[in-house]
C-alpha cells in the first residue's frame, strides 16, 4: 500500500503541473490579444483640423471668436504683435485659448490694456505672451491653449488640438 500513496501523488502533481501548462498557453494569445487591443483603444482622440481665421485679417492685440473643438467650447484668437512661444503665423505672434477659467468655468475676458486675460469671478488673471500661464488668482492650472497650424499657401491659421484640459470636461472631445 506505502508503493501506491507515492505513485498517485506522483500522478495528480504532473497532471496538475500539464494542466497548469495547457491553461497558461491557452492564456498566452488572450494576452496578447488584449495589448492590441489596448493600443487599438488608444486614450488620445483625433482632433478636428478647423480653419479659424486668415492670419492677414486679425487685427493686433484684438481678440476674434472661434468655437473648437466642438460648438459648446468658445475660445479666443489673438494676434499679439511679436513673437510668442507656441505662436503661428507669418510672425509667430498668433495664439489661441479657451475661454473658460481654469478655476470654476466662468467667461475670461481678455483686457489690451493689460494683454491679460481676465475672469471677472474670482480675478484669476492669465498671460497669453507665455502660453496662458496662470499670473494671479484662485485658478491654479494655466488657461488650455489652442494647438494652431499656419497653413503658408492659403494664409490660413487652423485649430488642430488643444493643450490642457477645457473646465468641466473629462476629455476635450466629447
Amino acid at each position: 500500500m506505502d508503493n501506491v500513496k507515492p505513485a498517485r501523488r506522483l500522478f495528480f502533481m504532473r497532471s496538475g503541473g500539464m494542466a497548469a501548462a495547457v491553461a497558461g498557453s491557452a492564456l498566452l494569445p488572450q494576452r496578447e490579444a488584449h495589448a492590441a487591443d489596448a493600443a487599438a483603444g488608444s486614450t488620445t482622440l483625433a482632433y478636428p483640423d478647423r480653419r479659424v481665421a486668415a492670419a492677414a485679417d486679425l487685427p493686433v492685440n484684438n481678440v476674434s471668436m472661434f468655437n473648437y473643438p466642438d460648438e459648446d467650447s468658445p475660445c479666443y484668437l489673438l494676434r499679439m504683435g511679436e513673437p510668442v512661444p507656441g505662436g503661428v503665423g507669418p510672425d509667430g505672434d498668433i495664439v489661441a485659448y479657451s475661454a473658460f477659467c481654469t478655476h470654476m468655468g466662468c467667461p475670461v475676458q481678455y483686457d489690451g490694456d493689460t494683454r491679460t486675460f481676465k475672469c471677472g469671478c474670482h480675478f484669476s488673471i492669465f498671460d497669453p505672451e507665455t502660453g496662458g500661464q496662470m499670473v494671479s488668482g484662485q485658478a491654479t492650472e494655466n488657461l488650455p491653449r489652442i494647438v494652431l497650424h499656419y497653413d503658408t499657401k492659403t494664409g490660413g491659421v487652423h485649430a488642430v488640438g488643444v493643450d490642457g484640459l477645457i473646465y468641466g470636461r473629462q476629455s476635450n472631445i466629447l
